[in-house]
């Protein structure tokens, strides 16, 4: 046997094929266990995230509550209707960056890729800022027309506008992952450049409404953005989700993935597609929050025990990363503080033991 299909063999070791009829589907037992660990997780974050609003509502009350028991009229008020934007929005933000994460990972072949690295939330900030400062102005910094929809869509527009810039400047008959992120790293400080040149045109109001924006934050969050951005971060993750069998074969190195029928460059450009989608999504609905798409697939891929960062783990850890940091950054302190703030804090560390790891591995 080959050192390379040994190390085929070792990497998809724990992969087992499902056959019902006809049908045959490859299944991780481990990943799936995981995954079936982290979903009552997940619907406990959220049910706590609830609970820990400005006045505390009982956990077990806020629990019946999402389970569709109305005996508490105002406890079912708060939790399916005030705070159940700020939770659905963490949940959604958390899931989609983190999916970015773990898509982005996978075909840079590099644990420290992320949508922040490939200059799509740095992208997004521009359009946000550009929109706050010089089309808002004045003493509240938006109009209401620029508040629902020029902000989000010129940060939507400015996010896949910088992660085409990256791919089209990366490719060269192929994408290269070092390519990628150096790419990624030179449109990220040209979008943060102009982003704090922005800064300075508008008034003091306008530029800390931006600088508030820019540190990633759920605040006063609404189901009329939340809404129909969660329905969209739900199909492109299921289309990330159904990527599974071809970015598993893309991780075994160009010339073994051509050989077992797999178009390489078709597979990462899709990929990389719905990744800068997922993080334009997520960025329009909470900000360049810091740190989840890089930690959250690192994570899941611990847990899972797998060679690559698995997408539906990656997502459930990325909510339960928001949900936990968000309730973190609203109570611990006397003061509230972006989420941003907590996700940072907590996800630095976590940079440094990853660039570590992989110093020791090239050394």
């Amino acid at each position: 046997m080959s050192a390379g299909t040994t190390g085929t063999g070792t990497r998809f070791a724990s992969v087992r094929a499902l056959r019902l009829g006809p049908v045959s589907l490859r299944t991780d037992p481990r990943t799936l266990a995981v995954t079936a660990l982290l979903l009552p997780l997940v619907l406990a974050g959220a049910a706590l995230h609830i609970a820990c609003g400005g006045t505390p509502l009982a956990f077990g009350e806020v629990v019946r509550a999402l389970l569709g028991d109305d005996s508490n009229p105002l406890v079912h008020l708060a939790a399916t209707e005030f705070r159940a934007p700020r939770m659905a929005a963490a949940v959604l933000v958390g899931a989609a960056l983190a999916a970015a994460g773990a898509l982005t990972q996978t075909v840079a072949r590099n644990p420290l890729a992320s949508p922040d690295v490939l200059g799509v939330t740095s992208g997004a900030a521009v359009g946000a800022v550009g929109v706050l400062v010089l089309a808002g102005g004045g003493h509240a910094g938006l109009s209401g027309a620029a508040a629902m929809l020029g902000m989000p869509a010129a940060a939507f527009a400015a996010g896949l506008l910088a992660g085409g810039a990256v791919y089209l400047l990366a490719y060269r008959r192929g994408l290269d992952s070092q390519r990628l992120i150096l790419v990624g790293l030179g449109v990220s400080g040209l979008a943060a450049s102009l982003t704090t040149w922005m800064l300075t045109l508008g008034d003091v109001t306008s530029a800390g409404l931006a600088l508030t924006w820019m540190m990633g934050s759920l605040n006063g969050k609404e189901w009329t953005l939340v809404a129909p951005l969660a329905v969209a971060a739900a199909v492109l993750l299921l289309a990330a989700l159904g990527m599974g069998r071809w970015l598993a074969l893309s991780s075994l190195g160009d010339d073994v993935a051509v050989a077992l029928g797999s178009r390489i460059g078709t597979v990462r450009t899709v990929a990389l597609l719905l990744a800068v989608l997922l993080a334009a999504v997520a960025t329009v609905v909470g900000g360049p929050i810091a740190f989840v798409a890089l930690a959250a697939p690192q994570i899941a891929r611990l847990l899972c025990g797998s060679a690559l960062p698995p997408v539906g783990a990656s997502a459930l850890v990325g909510a339960l990363f928001v949900l936990l940091s968000d309730v973190a950054a609203a109570n611990l302190l006397a003061i509230p503080l972006p989420v941003g703030v907590a996700t940072a804090v907590l996800g630095a560390p976590f940079l440094m033991y990853l660039i570590l790891k992989h110093q020791r591995r090239t050394s």
